[in-house]
């Protein structure tokens, strides 16, 4: 297992640097100056633009600017933004929090509502309740959830007034966006958790529990959830980048001042060093979450901890 562990870490390198080289190419084929957005509005002359220009080091050649962008990034220095004067690793510092609190609460809805969904589907399969509830997970992977972030707003502050649309001033503020960001989601986890059980309850190990004269909530319990859940597991963690990119719009939306706000703002702003900071963490937070879950599906399935091994 540590042979694998640390083989996957390794493999972290090769990643973070694409992901590192293709923000910087994106970035740079942008139209627009970001001297000239950063002088917007005070008439600049030619010259003061070439010389925020020299100053920044946007006038040297591409590979030595990636160069140095690598140097700094070893160095553990993001780089200073263009727009708020900060470095960036404080910067995202002060907004991440938000933003993982968005995708967990997310997280959080689509499980509380998706699996136990799922689960019920899965027991009676072809019964009302299974086709009344594939029916709502069709409907909830249909819905965009800007649109279906809307209709919270409508119906639950405009209309009833019972939560608030915007900001983050008090704790019910994150109950609509969450409910936006984690009911699509917990319409895969109905289909797959019902799908899974459905697989499970076929195979001749539930068989031989029943004819042991164990109870159904027994099996349901000790040998069935503990084997359909093994799939959820594995899609929740690689969902969570979905999570932390849906947020993206979602803040926007409400008004939430995390990380996808300051990334839509540094973008507009053509704000390189906020940009490329802003996505190497979440690109590193990705990886982070899918290779926990990996290892928590090693803990789970012993056949995954005999793959390793064998590696």
């Amino acid at each position: 297992m540590s042979r694998y562990l640390a083989r996957r870490l390794v493999m972290f390198v090769p990643v973070l640097l694409g992901v590192t080289l293709v923000t910087f190419l994106v970035l740079h084929l942008i139209p627009g100056n970001p001297a000239r957005i950063l002088l917007f509005g005070t008439n600049p002359t030619a010259a003061q633009v070439r010389q925020l220009t020299d100053e920044l080091g946007l006038n040297r050649p591409l590979p030595v600017q990636y160069g140095v962008y690598l140097t700094d990034l070893v160095r553990g220095n993001l780089g200073q933004s263009y727009s708020t004067d900060s470095p960036v690793v404080s910067d995202i510092a002060q907004r991440l929090p938000s933003t993982m609190a968005l995708a967990g609460a997310g997280m959080a809805v689509a499980t509380l509502v998706g699996v136990p969904l799922g689960v019920l589907a899965g027991l009676r399969p072809g019964s009302l309740l299974d086709r009344l509830a594939t029916s709502a997970s069709v409907v909830g992977m249909a819905v965009p959830y800007f649109w279906l972030a809307f209709l919270l707003i409508l119906l639950f502050a405009v209309k009833l007034g019972w939560l608030p649309s915007l900001g983050t001033g008090s704790p019910q503020a994150i109950v609509l966006p969450a409910l936006a960001l984690g009911l699509g989601f917990s319409a895969i986890l109905t289909r797959l958790m019902r799908a899974s059980l459905v697989e499970v309850y076929a195979q001749p190990y539930i068989e031989l529990a029943r004819s042991l004269g164990l109870s159904r909530r027994a099996v349901l319990w000790r040998h069935a959830l503990r084997n359909a859940v093994l799939p959820v597991v594995v899609v929740l963690g690689i969902e969570f980048g979905t999570m932390v990119s849906g947020a993206v719009v979602i803040e926007q939306i409400f008004s939430r001042p995390g990380l996808g706000s300051f990334i839509v703002t540094a973008i507009s702003n053509k704000d390189i060093p906020a940009v490329q900071g802003s996505v190497l963490v979440v690109a590193v937070f990705y990886l982070v979450v899918n290779l926990a879950v990996d290892m928590l599906h090693g803990v789970l399935d012993p056949r995954v901890r005999r793959a390793w091994q064998r590696r």
